[in-house]
């Protein structure tokens, strides 16, 4: 196992660029897992990780020993804990970081049941729950505009809590192309609108549009689909984009469980 204590080391210098730069992880297809959650969810896909990179005291752990002993043929690099944390943003650091290669999806939308499309999500926090709560509802697939956050980012990954590993995303979709394509209805998430989402037929196969946290969705996306609204009877303005693909994502769930 090699061991790393310098900062001007060329491996090191490779991790904080992966770390840090959403350029680089396009450029290589590779990102950074931080912590054993997102390990355990990555190795339950029998997918091998590149690289393996902890802390003197992560690997003396039993728990990472053990994680460690299923990947016998995956390269380990000791860091100190001073460098490590430079690699992650966590104020408690896990001491583990595993390298891996970005899946590569090519979608094909005349074949999903159950999709998810989102324009222009600028907030990791809110990218990654929408990942989560996708993956939890049983969703085939996320298509992702190409002004959304890097899904691939450490915040992003966080917060999904290992469904990145559970869906297939496929980044810088033309979401247009994705609604003409796709062979059921599809509803665009909109404030104010006249069809209440709870009032929707959503046992077929479906899409839901979620737009930018600010903005919305963009005029092009909301003339081809089925505008559909939340209703809300408190005094709030508005969901997080968040909040509102979870409830919509739900309502589905709900419907076709009856």
């Amino acid at each position: 196992m090699k061991h790393i204590s310098s900062q001007d080391n060329l491996f090191f210098k490779a991790l904080v660029k992966l770390s840090n730069s959403s350029r680089q992880r396009s450029k290589t297809g590779q990102t950074l897992l931080d912590g054993t959650h997102l390990l355990s969810a990555y190795i339950a896909t029998k997918k091998t990780p590149l690289h393996i990179v902890v802390t003197a005291e992560a690997y003396a752990d039993s728990e990472i020993k053990l994680y460690l002993s299923e990947l016998p043929d995956v390269p380990i690099t000791q860091l100190d804990a001073a460098l490590f944390s430079k690699l992650s943003d966590l104020k408690t650091i896990s001491g583990i970081l595993t390298m891996i290669s970005i899946p590569e999806y090519h979608i094909e939308p005349q074949f999903g049941r159950f999709c998810l499309l989102l324009e222009n999500i600028q907030d990791p926090g809110n990218l990654g729950s929408i990942l989560r709560s996708a993956a939890a509802a049983g969703c085939d697939a996320v298509y992702m505009s190409k002004g959304c956050v890097d899904a691939w980012s450490p915040k992003v990954l966080r917060a999904a809590m290992g469904g990145h590993f559970m869906l297939s995303i496929q980044e810088g979709a033309d979401l247009l192309e994705v609604v003409r394509l796709f062979p059921g209805k599809t509803f665009a998430t909109v404030l104010h609108g006249n069809t209440n989402l709870y009032d929707s037929q959503l046992m077929d196969n479906i899409a839901f549009i979620i737009g930018n946290e600010g903005a919305g969705l963009s005029d092009g996306l909301l003339s081809v689909a089925q505008p559909v609204t939340i209703p809300m009877p408190g005094k709030i303005e508005s969901l997080n984009a968040a909040a509102a693909a979870t409830i919509c994502l739900f309502e589905a769930v709900r419907q076709r469980s009856q």
